[in-house]
């Protein structure tokens, strides 16, 4: 299934970081040898402060050859660097640490009126500010992310939004909260970057932005796939609004991938599930010239070709996809059990009687278990319709509708024909 692994092209768009969980999946499913995989991370730690880390994986690749000095050599640096920063931000950080100071610097909207105040009370000067940022970029770095994340909070209160340090600041705090998997903050922070991204960004630079919500996109796969309601935040940010459709279209449409993952599996608990997933086709169609993998090709032979066969061959090419996919690996039985669904309700649109035994094929199930299936489907209401077990049938019930919608429908075209009749009558006069 390699050839089906995003994982060398969303690296691309994430900090290297980011990149480490995604390798750790790899290594764990075997679908590399393990040398190659340990090389990766020795190349991807080498530009990077986690030294000890980096130690660690080149014992495993060699085994019996003692770490370089340059390694030891780099340890040192660190250390006194860090200790270098500690020590100069000291001051910043005890004062921001009071719970009453904190209090007043929120509640200060001016810049000016807040730079003027720390400096008189506290001295601190707008120096100060650079040196707290740098601390927590080292920490980062170091892989302490739970440092990074708290002196960036303490950075953010400081600066004005439009400040050349706000938008890293932003980064390394979405980063550094996916990486201790606190998908809560993480989506807050998923907000307030894209908020900078649109409304902060220089006018005169679109190819910047363009940037910028590509690396967001990607970015936030690690929380959509991991939070609560993270499908619905990504059917919203991916395919309702503009502006990241494009960039999706224009620089990535391999996040297309994800995308359908995310429609197909919580559209039914979505009021606009019909017209996302009318809205997914058109843009699958429009890039399949672009991109295609088994998991849009599924979509595409359901509601484009209509071909159920090639559906069904292409829904069993998508369960190992998405047990080899990083983000996808815990969507696998919802995605199949939805899919299955939605193969389901195409075929009794065609047919009001179907055959248990065909349907289990198109279904890639055995008869017994597509039987019990659609036992299950008609116990919870999903599904109007009556098994024949002598015949091996499913025999579709025509939904009667309701009272008020008989009216409605019956009434429909009362005013356009009153108003046919008003104008017959004004031409006889």
């Amino acid at each position: 299934m390699t050839q089906y692994d995003l994982t060398s092209v969303v690296g691309k768009f994430l900090d290297r970081h980011l990149v480490f969980p995604l390798l750790e999946f790899l290594s764990a499913k075997e679908l590399y040898d393990d040398r190659e995989m340990l090389q990766a991370k020795v190349d991807l730690l080498s530009n990077t402060q986690m030294v000890d880390f980096a130690v660690d994986v080149f014992s495993q690749l060699h085994p019996d050859t003692p770490p370089p000095d340059s390694m030891v050599e780099k340890r040192a640096t660190v250390v006194h660097r860090l200790k270098e920063l500690q020590d100069a931000a000291s001051h910043v950080v005890a004062v921001l640490a009071d719970p009453e100071t904190s209090a007043r610097i929120q509640n200060i909207r001016e810049q000016t009126q807040l730079v003027e105040m720390l400096d008189k009370e506290y001295n601190i000067k707008t120096e100060d500010f650079v040196i707290l940022y740098d601390l927590a970029k080292f920490r980062y770095e170091c892989g302490n992310y739970q440092g990074a994340a708290e002196y960036l909070e303490l950075f953010r209160q400081l600066i004005p939004p439009a400040d050349e340090n706000m938008l890293n600041a932003l980064w390394g705090k979405l980063a550094s909260e996916i990486l201790m998997q606190n998908w809560d903050v993480a989506l807050e922070e998923i907000t307030r970057l894209a908020d900078h991204i649109d409304n902060h960004a220089p006018l005169n630079a679109p190819l910047a932005v363009l940037q910028q919500r590509s690396w967001l996109i990607h970015w936030s796969l690690f929380v959509f796939f991991n939070h609560p309601k993270g499908c619905d935040g990504l059917i919203d940010l991916f395919l309702r609004n503009q502006s990241y459709l494009n960039a999706i279209q224009t620089m990535c449409p391999h996040i297309l991938r994800y995308l359908t993952t995310a429609v197909i599996t919580s559209h039914r608990s979505r009021p606009d599930g019909r017209d996302i997933l009318k809205d997914l086709v058109k843009v699958i169609r429009q890039e399949a010239y672009s991109y295609k993998d088994p998991i849009t090709e599924f979509v595409e032979a359901l509601y484009v070709s209509f071909d159920f066969d090639g559906a069904r061959e292409k829904l069993a090419e998508c369960e190992q996809v998405l047990q080899h996919d990083f983000f996808l690996v815990a969507c696998q039985e919802t995605f199949v059990e939805n899919a299955r669904l939605i193969t389901f309700e195409i075929f009794c649109r065609i047919h009001q009687c179907i055959s248990i035994d065909q349907l289990a094929q198109k279904l890639n199930m055995t008869p017994e278990k597509a039987e019990q299936w659609i036992v299950d489907l008609i116990r919870n209401a999903h599904l109007n319709a009556k098994i024949d077990s002598e015949k091996g049938h499913v025999v579709m019930s025509a939904p009667t509708p309701s009272v008020y919608e008989q009216v409605i429908e019956k009434t429909k075209g009362l005013t356009m024909r009153a108003h046919s009749v008003i104008q017959a009558c004004d031409k006889k006069r």
